[in-house]
This record gives C-alpha cells, structure tokens and sequence, in this order.
C-alpha cells in the first residue's frame, strides 16, 4: 500500500488508504501494524484489556490512557493554575477557561461553547431532541446527568449530605443551596432594594415585586400572579382540591398552612405569643389581631359611618345594623 506521514509537536500521522492514523514518538511500527489496529474498527476486535478492571481497548495507548484513572497518574499539568490531567484533551479543554476560547458556536443562535459536548448538548434545545429517557416513567431527557437525577426520585437515592444536619440530597446543588442555611451565606442581591437571598430562584422571584411583573394568571378567572406557586393555590378556589387533610379528624384544607392551623386545636399548641401582655394563640393572624388592642391600630373601616375596627369581623358585624336599618 501507499503511504505518507506527517509531523508536528512529536504527534505524527500516518495515511493509509484515505485513513488518517495519530501515534506518538518514540514508536516503531509497520504499516501492516498500523492497517490492522484500523481494521479493528470494523471487526470490532480488542486485544488489550486493563487487567484492573477487565475493559478492552482496540489500541494500546488507548488502554495506557485508561491505567491512569487506576493509577492515579496525571502527568499533564496546566501553567496556570497547576492543576493536573491525566488526558492531554482534558488539558487542552481545560486551558481554554484561562484562555476564553470558544471554539464551538451554535449556528442557530450563536452561542459559542468551549466544548463541542456541550454545543451538541445546547443545540438539542432547538431540535427538541431528548435522547435520554426514564425506564420507569417514560420522561424524556436532553442531558444523561439530568436523566440520572431525575432517576433518584425513582429509586430514593440522595447521594449528597450535608456534614452539618446530615439531610441528604438528590442533586448536589441543593445540597449547595442548603449548606447556605448553616453558613448564612446569601450570594444572589436585588439591585433595587439590597435583599440579599440564598438561592438565583427566590431573587428573580423578589424582583416581580419591584417590576410588578405577573406571568402567571388563572385559565377559569384570569387573575394573574407573579409566582407559580400562588396560582396554583387560587386554583383550587376553582377546582374545589383539598389536598391537605388531618390526620386526626379527616378535615381537608386547601392550604398547607391552615391544616397547621387547625392542627393546633388537637395538639393543644399555642405557638405565637404577645410580646405586650403575654398571651398565646394557635395561629399568627389571630395574634396581630390581638396586638391592635395594645396599639391602636384599627385598619378596617366602615364606609357607611365610617367607624373603624380592628379585625373584618367585626367590621362585618357592625355592618349588619347598616343592613337592619335599610330593612
């Protein structure tokens, strides 16, 4: 057969039949060595094993890369920062974090990437391809990591916990965004009024209160509300749901916090106290109602006569003389 090889940097080429072949110096070989490593290709032949951990490998150096995660053995270094590598590819698309390369762009939108895996992994976005999916649910995927995640709910995994309260997690992230909880860190600010929060979720959530933006509103009444979760409560206005019910008489309620509530008749619990005269009530509002006695404060008015009470309740009984009076 014909042949040529090129080099550069030490990494040389040979061309067989079209079929272009890297190897490294020192390296001897023939070019019957070399067709037959590429025929393995298609006859799907690996005579090299890892006797570690029994993987077979067409080529040699591929097997040698491979020792290394048993071995530990990371002989490529970066300048920068010193981290080590054991592949020459990792380093290369390691450096390009100093560097800021991104050779790899989106011919959809433009994105550029530093890693072609990860452009392959964004265009999916615009193809709406998910390769990946759940064997227990059917739920389709476009990352293999976010497929493993999701599998965690399935099988009740949490891989991740936390040293300090031992609560453990299904994704390292919230396990991240837990730890916040113990070490008081807030990292995420508005930039209108300075609150500082532990998670990016609860600030953008924040800022629909400075833009008053509500992007989502109720298909029955067409109310609308700047977070998922309170629509989802209205609904049940229209829906009738009661999802959360006693355990020890069977009321259902439509809130997670009245059943609470109402937990506290049972339990006996007096939770919320008056930092005037001392007493204690089961429930919070019932609580700022009382303190109105200590300050004052009456915020509900009767528009009639206009005399002011300090709960709707009794602005709704005084109401009634209103009504009687009409009759």
């Amino acid at each position: 057969p014909t042949y040529q090889y090129f080099s550069k940097k030490g990494i040389r080429t040979i061309t067989i039949y079209g079929v272009v072949i890297p190897f490294t110096f020192p390296h001897t070989f023939t070019v019957l060595d070399t067709l037959k490593t590429h025929q393995r290709i298609h006859s799907g032949e690996k005579p090299y094993s890892c006797d570690q951990c029994g993987k077979a490998f067409t080529v040699l150096d591929t097997l040698k890369k491979h020792q290394r995660i048993h071995s530990g053995e990371k002989p490529y270094w970066c300048d920068q920062c010193g981290k080590t590598f054991s592949q020459l590819g990792n380093l290369k698309t390691h450096q390009r974090i100093h560097s800021g390369e991104k050779p790899y762009s989106c011919d959809q939108c433009g994105k550029a990437f530093s890693q072609l895996i990860n452009l392959k992994t964004h265009q999916r976005i615009h193809s709406g391809e998910k390769p990946y999916s759940c064997d227990q649910c059917g739920k389709a995927f476009t990352v293999l990591d976010t497929l493993k995640t999701h599998q965690r709910i399935h099988s009740g995994e949490k891989p991740y916990w936390c040293d300090q309260c031992g609560k453990a997690f299904t994704e390292l992230g919230s396990l991240k965004c837990h730890q916040r909880i113990h070490s008081g860190e807030k990292p995420y600010s508005c930039d209108q009024c300075g609150k500082a929060f532990t998670e990016l979720g609860d600030l953008k959530k924040h800022q629909r209160i400075h833009s008053g933006e509500k992007p989502y509103w109720c298909d029955q009444c067409g109310k609308a509300f700047s977070q998922l979760g309170s629509l989802k409560r209205h609904q049940r206005i229209h829906s009738g749901e009661k999802p959360y019910w006693c355990d020890q008489c069977g009321k259902a309620f439509s809130l997670l916090g009245h059943l609470k509530r109402h937990q506290h008749i049972h339990s006996g619990e007096k939770p919320y106290s008056c930092d005037q005269c001392g007493k204690t009530f089961t429930d919070l509002g019932t609580m700022k109602t009382h303190q109105r006695i200590h300050s004052g404060e009456k915020p509900y008015w009767c528009e009639q006569c206009g005399k002011t009470f300090i709960s709707s309740s009794a602005l709704t009984a005084h109401q009634r003389i209103h009504t009687k009076k009409k009759r």
